[in-house]
């Protein structure tokens, strides 16, 4: 059956009463929580409290003790200080135990007067028990004692760290804690190994030796080296001499205890060594007592202790160190020439590892450093202010003792000597024919009084002995020095050719080497990248980098007069093997792919060469085509740059003098394409009246309107231009600003002397070298001398400035200053050479400066403005690519023609004939006959200037006078000349005269290089006409 089960209302009420129970449950369980938590809370408190109280009672407690100890070594030391009794070695050390106890920054005086406390107990005459250093003999306080020393050494270590020797006071304390140091790490002082005591020695040394152990487990190298570093890092050293030998003596006893093992000197050399020039500042090294210059250079022979040296130092540090180490060797000559290879290669190691860090230019990863330029390591500029003096110890490698004992080898070698010989007089044109001659003849036969044999490659000497060997490592360490220490490159380059001898003989070196001498086995060289190769390869590289050098600095008297370092032979030679390695690396491909150390040797080896090769263009010391490449065949070369080769353009490039300039191939150089192709200028004259005159323009009225515009502007009284003194060369007026528009007209003059140099037209306008320098941009070249081409401005002036460089007293006395007078339209206006010149006196420190500033603003800073506009309006015309295949004497010949004699069968066979005439006729044949044999070369150039305007032929002959070379026939003066006709020219043809012409002159159009000749009937009337009429066209009055 089914049973239904009914449920009350009454259960609603339970569940209700069941839900209240559980609530007063859960709160009260919460409140016993909480009550739980602040129970525990008190708990926690009570005993933060007991903490707390704890606490400010063991600090109250301490500060007692700490007050109570001050109190005492106070009162103690104020009994000491009143001099009542004298304190025993125990209360001493009693007292010093408790102030090391508590000793904090507080505590810097109580400490300071503790250390002098002791230090007076250990001066004190016979009384054992006063000295400090009797506890050490005791038996129950040796350790003890032993422990406090090391504590009061090294908190005397810790104070000196932040001590500035700079200020007083702490420069005080500085020399007391030293004294300390000194006091307690060597027994030498100690009055208790006196007499009986002396038995104690070995015991209390060995105290020493655990002292200064001690000391350099907690770092006393670094004390040191901060130390050092805070009194030397600085123009001024703020530490006195005996307070750096103390330091020095302290800093050697470690080593000296450790028999100088390698640990140790490892410590000395990266925290002592490296101080910057801590050795300048400590004179006092020499003699060297223990050998350390050798110790030194021994230790960093082995390449990876080197390595390791320059890895923690880095290349401010390195820099310090090597300078140390250059000026021991300075001081220890003797030693650096029994270890001179060891010492090469220590320096040579650390410089290359510089190098490593040294870039030409600015980046992001590099910073500026003042002796090594743009340095990719952390530069510490704190030694900023002490790099002048390391500067200085560093210029010891390339004093004259170092190099003397160095290079022993090369400057012992014996030049013979020949009976001596005057050199050859110098050209007219040069500026020495405004010396006395006299007195220039005898310094110049005085200077050769031992004159030697003349240096050429001779070979013999076996490359891999030992001597060259040393030679070549001696020449790779100055080399790196040049290529590492960058900002001072000039005063190691000056070092280096102090010697008169020391190129010449290194020169006659490098001519031993190999079996045939010097040239083949450097060519060898090139293909090799052997160690031995790269040696002898910075050998020659160095020995370049040094000649030019002191060829840029020497003047025309040093050098064709004096002949100091080379004779004017050895240069011809020496030019002649550069000429042929610098064609060689070109030729055989080398330079293309060169790069690194064989690009830097091309420029070096170039940059000589071209130095040679512009002296040598502007005053002659080599024989006739002595720079030409006879091997070098101009056609095989042209149809290498219509190629595109790469070999011929950098020979193009690079060294255009090889080439021939008087042959087919120049022909072919000339016609090689150019930026832009400049058109044809046609020119109409317009007369009085306003109305064009006739004439076609088949050059000869462009000619005949550029002739006109010379005649005009390059007339001195125009002052646009002026001439030099003595030779009459044309420049620049530095005044031409009288002209409103002067500058246009510069412009305009350099566009339309280009023009007339790309069309061929040759004008006869002498400029002075140093300005056509400017105009091919040689100035701005590495090569160029301001002083070197001074002589071709004025050579009076260049005569006096380089009598100030020779002056054997003291400048100052000139009374000279750093600036320029000059008359300008009858004011005197003061030019300053640099800003403040005129009050800088010179003297023998500016000199040379000075002399090259002087230079410089009378040939540049002058005719600025002037200069630039020309070289706007020339450049716009001719491509200054093309021009930098040329010397300066050479564009003189492009823009007036050659120099060379002139070549009457090259006229002769240019020439064209109108009127009648032909190159039969008698008259012409007296013509050329007359020219031949009666005109002397000055009356032949005075009859071309007649015809042409120029007195010089086309540098290509007369196949490229422009318009050609032309002789007509006339038979009535130029005003009733009308042009040939039927009669006029039959009457030529057939010598059939109206009328005798012997009263009429020979005329000439310049225009079209034409030739106006009447048909004498003598020879005798040709000739005297002829030379009266040329005779009459001179300077600058043109036809």
């Amino acid at each position: 059956f089914n049973t239904t089960t009914h449920v009350p209302k009454s259960m609603d009420h339970f569940e209700n009463m069941f839900t209240a129970t559980q609530t007063s449950k859960s709160q009260f369980l919460d409140k016993s929580r909480i009550a739980r938590e602040e129970r525990k809370g008190h708990k926690e408190k009570e005993r933060a409290a007991i903490q707390i109280q704890a606490l400010v009672r063991r600090f109250l407690c301490r500060c007692k003790l700490q007050r109570d100890i001050r109190k005492e070594v106070d009162d103690f030391i104020a009994v000491s200080d009143a001099g009542s009794a004298k304190r025993n070695a125990l209360s001493i050390f009693k007292i010093a135990r408790k102030l090391l106890f508590i000793l904090s920054k507080d505590d810097k005086l109580r400490f300071e007067k503790l250390c002098r406390i002791i230090l007076s107990s250990m001066d004190v005459e016979n009384e054992p028990k006063v000295w400090y250093v009797s506890l050490a003999l005791s038996k129950d306080l040796t350790i003890p004692w032993l422990k406090q020393i090391k504590d009061v050494l090294w908190v005397s270590c810790e104070f000196l760290k932040k001590l500035k020797p700079d200020i007083l006071q702490d420069n005080k304390l500085v020399t007391l804690y030293l004294t300390m140091l000194i006091t307690f790490t060597d027994t030498s002082t100690w009055k208790i190994i006196r007499g009986k005591g002396e038995a104690l020695k070995p015991a209390l040394n060995r105290i020493c030796e655990n002292i200064m152990g001690h000391l350099n487990q907690k770092g006393f190298y670094s004390v040191l080296q901060i130390l050092l570093t805070n009194g030397l890092a600085r123009s001024r050293p703020s530490l006195s001499k005996g307070t750096l030998t103390a330091i020095f003596t302290l800093s050697l006893r470690p080593v000296i205890a450790a028999y100088f093992s390698d640990n140790l000197l490892r410590s000395f050399l990266l925290h002592v060594m490296s101080v910057p020039a801590f050795i300048s500042h400590l004179n006092t090294l020499t003699p060297d007592t223990h050998d350390l210059f050798r110790k030194f250079v021994l230790f960093l022979s082995r390449e990876e202790q080197c390595l390791d040296i320059c890895v923690c130092l880095e290349g401010s540090h390195t820099l310090c160190l090597l300078g140390n180490l250059i000026q021991l060797g300075y001081f220890n000559v003797k030693v650096l020439e029994q270890e001179a290879g060891h010492f090469v290669k220590d320096l040579t190691d650390m410089l290359s590892y510089c190098q490593r860090y040294v870039f030409q230019k600015k980046s992001n990863l590099t910073h500026w450093h003042p002796v090594l330029g743009w340095f990719s390591q952390t530069v510490d500029y704190g030694l900023n202010e002490s790099m002048p003096l390391v500067t200085k110890q560093l210029q010891c490698l390339w004093g004259v003792p170092v190099i003397c004992t160095l290079f022993c080898d090369v400057l012992s070698k014996k030049l013979e000597t020949q009976d001596p010989t005057p050199p050859p007089p110098p050209p007219p044109s040069s500026l020495q024919n405004n010396l006395p001659v006299k007195n220039l003849f005898k310094r110049a036969f005085q200077k050769s009084a031992s004159v030697r044999n003349i240096l050429k490659p001779v070979g013999g000497k076996r490359v891999d002995s030992a001597e060259v060997q040393k030679v070549c490592s001696i020449c790779v360490l100055y080399q790196t020095a040049l290529t590492t220490l960058t900002q001072i490159r000039l005063q190691i380059l000056t070092g280096l050719t102090y010697l008169d001898e020391l190129l010449p003989k290194l020169w006659a070196f490098i001519c031993e080497l190999g079996p045939q001498g010097g040239l083949r086995l450097f060519l060898e060289c090139l293909n090799n990248d052997t160690e031995e190769s790269k040696q002898l390869l910075a050998m020659l590289m160095l020995f370049c980098d040094c000649s030019r050098h002191l060829i840029t600095i020497l003047d025309d008297i040093e050098v064709y007069e004096e002949q100091i370092s080379f004779k004017m032979e050895e240069l011809v030679t020496i030019s002649s093997f550069l000429n042929t390695f610098v064609y060689k690396m070109m030729w055989d491909g080398i330079l293309e792919n060169a790069k690194g150390e064989k690009l830097d040797l091309f420029h070096s080896v170039h940059g000589w060469l071209m130095v040679l090769y512009e002296r040598d263009c502007r005053r002659r010391f080599t024989p006739e085509d002595h720079w030409l490449r006879k091997d070098l065949k101009p056609s095989l070369l042209f149809q290498e740059l219509e190629k595109g080769k790469k070999r011929a353009q950098l020979l193009l490039q690079y060294i255009p003098h090889v080439i021939p300039h008087k042959n087919d191939g120049y022909d072919q150089l000339r016609r090689l394409p150019v930026n832009s192709i400049k058109g044809v200028i046609r020119v109409k004259f317009v007369n009085d009246l306003g109305v064009d005159e006739a004439g076609i323009d088949q050059d000869g009225v462009f000619k005949e309107f550029l002739e006109e515009i010379i005649k005009k502007v390059f007339n001195p009284a125009l002052n646009l231009f002026k001439t030099t003194s003595g030779n009459e060369r044309l420049y620049p007026s530095p005044t031409s600003s009288i002209h409103e528009n002067h500058l246009q007209l510069f412009e305009f003059v350099g566009k339309m002397l280009g023009k007339a140099m790309y069309e061929g037209i040759v004008v006869d306008v002498p400029f002075a070298s140093f300005f056509l320098s400017q105009v091919l941009g040689h100035h701005h070249s590495t090569f160029y001398s301001s002083i070197d081409e001074l002589p071709s401005l004025d050579s009076e002036f260049y005569k006096n400035l380089t009598s100030i460089k020779r002056y054997d007293g003291e400048v100052s006395d000139l009374g000279l200053s750093l600036s320029y007078d000059e008359d300008v339209m009858g004011q005197l206006v003061c030019h300053e050479l640099i800003p403040g010149g005129k009050t800088m006196p010179v003297t023998n420190e500016n000199k040379i400066s000075y002399i090259h500033l002087m230079a410089h603003f009378r040939m540049h800073t002058q005719i600025k403005e002037q200069t630039a506009a020309f070289i706007r309006g020339f450049r716009s015309i001719i491509n200054p690519e093309w021009l930098h295949m040329f010397s300066t004497p050479e564009v003189q010949r492009l823009i007036s023609g050659d120099n060379a004699e002139i070549d009457l069968d090259d006229l002769k066979k240019h020439t064209v004939y109108y009127g009648g005439f032909h190159s039969s006729h008698r008259v012409i044949l007296w013509l050329w006959d007359i020219l031949s044999s009666d005109f002397t070369p000055e009356e032949r150039a005075m009859f071309l200037k007649f015809v042409t305007s120029c007195s010089r032929p086309p540098l290509l002959g007369f196949a490229y006078l422009k318009p050609p070379f032309s002789i007509r026939c006339v038979e009535v003066s130029d005003d009733q000349d009308t042009g040939d006709t039927l009669g006029s020219v039959l009457r030529g043809f057939f010598t059939i005269r109206k009328k005798e012409p012997g009263g009429r002159l020979p005329t000439s159009s310049t225009c079209f290089n034409l030739l106006k000749l009447p048909n004498y009937s003598k020879k005798s009337i040709l000739r005297d006409k002829l030379r009266y009429a040329i005779s009459m066209n001179t300077g600058f009055e043109l036809s």
